[in-house]
């Protein structure tokens, strides 16, 4: 298989961070507006999620369209996964941001234990892809449940949270282009940090502004910022500028073999 992941450019991250915004509104929007309760929304989302999955891992190479379909689903239903820990089982947000931080290390220690790297350029492979899509779900549900542990537990707000995790961002790519930090492992942080920060951002533009947020409603945001990322999609699939570029071994194999 052809690398089956995304170059990481500006274009990956805005899309990142629009993508963990929408699974903070539209999660809430299934679950209340369209009053599917949440154990719905939960076995609704799984099911597209895994349809969406089944058909990236029967992909041979990146396919824009379909990659980013399930970071969307994956971010909807790492924030049902939290949410239903909190709310149907009673589980507290500093238990399950504890939970998934644990998880997400196993994660980590079972895929470098397995394939001596956890670099997102070398995903050819079904036991890495496997790997890396575990590892996004973690993320995923670790950001909703730090999210909502800041914002609502330590009292801080939506806005005020919205403003500390990019700063936290910041602190990490200073490291990263200062002290050299590792790019895998820079990279893994900032991608669990723009969770919360997507989080933080839905909530803020959603939730009415008697409760700190914006009053634009979770269709209104969650509208706004699927047209956002389709057209960031479309874009990048015509444009291929995000594909990661092949060696000269797998670019000679490709026109080889016709691909």
């Amino acid at each position: 298989m052809l690398n089956k992941v995304p170059e990481v450019t500006i274009f990956f991250w805005i899309i990142k961070i629009l993508s963990t915004t929408v699974g903070e509104t539209a999660a809430d929007f299934l679950n209340f507006k369209l009053n599917l309760g949440l154990t719905n929304t939960t076995f609704v989302m799984c099911g597209l999620l895994l349809i969406t999955l089944f058909l990236q891992f029967r992909s041979r190479k990146y396919v824009p369209g379909i990659y980013w379909l399930a970071v969307v689903l994956i971010s909807v239903v790492g924030t049902l996964v939290s949410d239903n820990l909190v709310d149907n089982f009673g589980v507290t947000l500093e238990t399950t941001t504890i939970t998934f931080t644990l998880a997400l290390l196993v994660t980590f220690v079972a895929w470098y234990a397995s394939e001596k790297t956890l670099s997102i350029h070398s995903i050819y492979t079904t036991k890495r892809e496997a790997f890396y899509w575990s590892a996004i779900l973690f993320t995923f549900a670790l950001g909703t449940a730090a999210g909502d542990l800041t914002a609502e537990s330590l009292n801080l707000g939506y806005w005020k949270s919205a403003l500390m995790f990019p700063a936290l961002i910041g602190v990490v790519t200073i490291a990263y282009y200062r002290f050299k930090l590792s790019t895998v492992l820079a990279f893994w942080i900032v991608y669990i940090l723009t969770r919360p920060l997507g989080a933080s951002l839905g909530d803020y533009l959603s939730q009415p502004r008697d409760e700190g947020g914006l009053s634009l409603g979770t269709v209104g945001t969650s509208a706004i910022f699927l047209v956002t990322i389709l057209s960031l999609v479309i874009y990048l699939t015509k444009t291929r500028r995000d594909e990661i570029p092949l060696p000269r071994s797998a670019e000679e194999s490709s026109v080889t073999h016709g691909e």
